[in-house]
């Protein structure tokens, strides 16, 4: 990606090295991992129980765009999905509200309950923050097998998908129709088949403002087959029970980003009125 002259947004919290520590014995928190990557309700991905009484560090984290590489890297990428974001907002005559992006190390405290590194990026609709650990690249590169700066890039803009979501009254009102687990395992990969469209819309606008390289697209298609539910249960259980996804299959989640890369347009990114996905 070619990021030399975006402007870094400082809606960055940097919380590394400000870990959370405490007792965390049998019951004392559970973590659903969701497909290991994306989830979409952390609400209910992260439970922590009563008796857990973390202690956390107490300083004080830094805002803005943090100087190492990486730091600047995933500021830059924040910056421009808030420019694009932004304008689109702007055209539906709406206000576009960034959300912070948290970085952090092993363990950490959201709105949505005591977030861990292996439970993936995600994003808290209650405190409308991102929470990724970096490590997560790594992952991403030697488990998955997706590496590139753009793969990266769209596991951010995904989960600015979501704060969308949230910004646009989606995320409350699928919440809301829930009922039975079959529901929510549908609207679920409804949800995030949205978020990668909405990745997609970004993608669009970030390749016309000259930001991608030749390949980038590749990197992102190749992260979203890496991660779909599908890929990775053969990969975790030896079969496959697509009753059970949550995210959607590897074809699913290329297609819908896909979708949102061509048109740049969220208006085709309706997952939940398509009859099929």
């Amino acid at each position: 990606m070619k990021l030399g002259d975006q402007r870094a947004s400082g809606n960055v919290e940097d919380r590394r090295g400000m870990g959370v520590r405490g007792g965390l014995g049998l019951g004392g928190i559970a973590i659903a991992v969701v497909a290991y990557f994306l989830g979409f309700d952390p609400g209910a991905v992260l439970q922590v129980a009563e008796q857990v009484v973390p202690q956390t560090d107490t300083r004080q984290a830094p805002t803005g765009a943090p100087a190492d590489q990486m730091g600047q890297f995933v500021s830059k990428i924040l910056g421009s999905t808030e420019v694009v974001w932004g304008k689109t907002f702007q055209q539906s005559r709406s206000e576009y509200r960034p959300p912070t992006l948290v970085l952090y190390e092993g363990q950490v405290r959201s709105a949505c309950g005591l977030g861990q590194s292996a439970t993936g990026p995600f994003y808290c609709p209650s405190d409308e923050k991102l929470y990724l650990d970096l490590t997560f690249f790594h992952e991403l590169q030697t488990r998955f097998r997706a590496p590139g700066d753009f793969a990266q890039a769209y596991v951010i803009a995904h989960e600015v998908g979501h704060h969308v979501q949230k910004l646009s009254g989606t995320l409350r009102q699928t919440e809301s129709a829930l009922g039975s687990q079959n529901d929510a395992n549908q609207a679920s990969v409804r949800m995030e088949l949205q978020a990668d469209c909405y990745a997609g819309v970004w993608g669009h606008h970030a390749g016309a403002m000259n930001q991608l390289d030749q390949g980038d697209i590749a990197q992102a298609l190749n992260a979203a087959t890496a991660i779909g539910d599908d890929r990775l249960q053969k990969q975790t259980q030896g079969h496959v029970v697509p009753e059970s996804f949550t995210h959607g299959s590897s074809e699913q989640r290329v297609r819908w980003f896909k979708r949102g890369m061509d048109s740049g347009s969220p208006k085709d990114c309706d997952t939940f009125s398509a009859n099929s996905l």
